[in-house]
């Protein structure tokens, strides 16, 4: 299946018009148009912005699966954001601080579990 059918079909299922997703992802009209009628796919540089109007990852949609049967997850993260700084501070430490980090998160998670607990 080419990636541009299989954006027409989550377009489909989404209920999203071409023109809505024209001002979503700011890629025009009549390009849309191509990908149906000539059957050509998108540009490369567009797809990460198509995954984000669609609420897909590129595996999903590169792929032509629903639930990522490569069992690999991904997370899309906004450049600023807590989270986004929090990894970018992670990959810049060495093993064992990585190893420490990660057990204050267990202990972390293991004490508001234990605070749920009547």
């Amino acid at each position: 299946m080419l990636i541009s059918q299989r954006i027409f079909e989550l377009l489909e299922e989404k209920k999203i018009s071409q023109k809505e997703f024209s001002l979503r992802t700011g890629i025009a009209q009549s390009t849309i148009s191509d990908w149906k009628r000539k059957k050509t796919n998108p540009a490369a540089d567009k797809i990460m912005l198509i995954c984000e109007v669609l609420k897909v990852t590129p595996y999903e949609l590169l792929s032509d699966t629903r639930n990522g049967c490569s069992g690999t997850d991904y997370v899309l993260i906004g450049k600023g954001t807590d989270e986004h700084m929090l990894i970018e501070q992670y990959r810049s430490l060495k093993q064992m601080d990585k190893g420490r980090i990660l057990g204050y998160m267990q202990l972390l998670r293991e004490i508001n579990e234990q605070e749920k607990k009547p």
